[in-house]
């Protein structure tokens, strides 16, 4: 999604906040204490709810996660933010945000509810990479929630010290609980290597590139469809003729944005016998966290090349 311009401040619109599949956090105002008006908890916001799911297992007991964007079954690209959501991030004395463009809206709310004591964690500048960035889903990267992790249990320490050794202990447990994916990542790159495979968007690519495989789609291609843009023909012809030429083992689209390009491609792959897997912008909530989310990505991929099934959505 990076250079669409999809999120805007509806300003004069009254919205609700979606909620993850964490607590709750009750409002106490820009500049509040991180405990107060919430039982000594901290309140805490992820502009996605993989982030915030993240801050939740770290925080545990003492922290209160809201997340801004959490439905698995809408287009990201047209979120708006509204008063409510304005306000909770007001609240808040942690945020975690994507950066890239993916989420410029807290940005927004964040300059016009200024508060010196938040804490603000921006996974962009966290690892480092340009606002060139070409691709923002930086959750797919195995290198993204390690460090992010890091960051969230540093700031909760920060906040709350007496607590440092549980965060910090939590962050520990986290990370160890991403090696069935990383594990999961490097078994299918040795079992299947350099596997050809087709995409709409870039959403999983940087895990398709992790378990090795080789992404013959046009980059132009999945930045036109990232970014709502009319596609090059040429591109749309490269496309169409690798899935017709059963080119590539699987196909993947994010099953979260459809459009009548996309949906000719998949009529395509459907009807060349090739495997679809729909991979997610946003975590789904049934059952999944973000290391359980990860490694069904991965399953539904190892399904797909090993025995030929789609999984079009988890």
């Amino acid at each position: 999604m990076g250079g669409r311009l999809w999120a805007s401040l509806a300003v004069g619109l009254v919205g609700v906040v979606t909620l993850g599949a964490c607590s709750t956090s009750s409002g106490t105002g820009a500049g509040a204490s991180a405990s107060a008006g919430n039982g000594g908890k901290i309140v805490a916001v992820g502009a996605e709810n993989e982030y915030a799911d993240v801050i939740s297992q770290i925080g545990g007991q003492y922290v209160d996660t809201t997340a801004i964007m959490s439905d698995p079954n809408t287009d990201p690209h047209t979120f708006e933010a509204s008063p409510a959501i304005s306000k909770t991030v007001a609240a808040a004395s942690l945020v975690v945000q994507n950066g890239v463009g993916y989420d410029g809206f807290m940005g927004t709310i964040e300059k016009a509810s200024p508060n010196a004591a938040r804490k603000v964690i921006d996974v962009q500048q966290l690892r480092g990479l340009p606002d060139s960035t070409p691709n923002p889903h930086l959750w797919y990267d195995p290198a993204t929630m390690p460090v992010v992790a890091k960051a969230i249990a540093a700031d909760l320490s920060a906040l709350q010290p007496a607590h440092a050794s549980y965060f910090q202990q939590n962050e520990t447990t986290f990370v160890d609980s991403l090696k069935p994916w990383t594990d999961a990542l490097a078994a299918f790159a040795k079992k299947y290597p350099a596997t050809p495979v087709a995409v709409t968007e870039p959403v999983a690519d940087y895990m398709l590139k992790a378990a090795g495989t080789r992404n013959l789609t046009p980059f132009s291609l999945e930045t036109a469809i990232m970014n709502g843009t009319d596609p090059a023909p040429q591109d749309i012809s490269t496309q169409t003729d690798l899935l017709s030429g059963k080119k590539v083992k699987v196909f993947v689209y994010n099953q979260q944005v459809t459009d009548d390009v996309t949906t000719k491609f998949l009529a395509a792959a459907r009807a060349a016998n090739i495997p679809v897997v729909g991979v997610y912008e946003t975590m789904p909530s049934d059952g999944y966290n973000y290391q359980r989310w990860m490694v069904a990505e991965v399953d539904a991929l190892n399904k797909a090349v090993g025995q030929g099934v789609s999984t079009e959505k988890l």
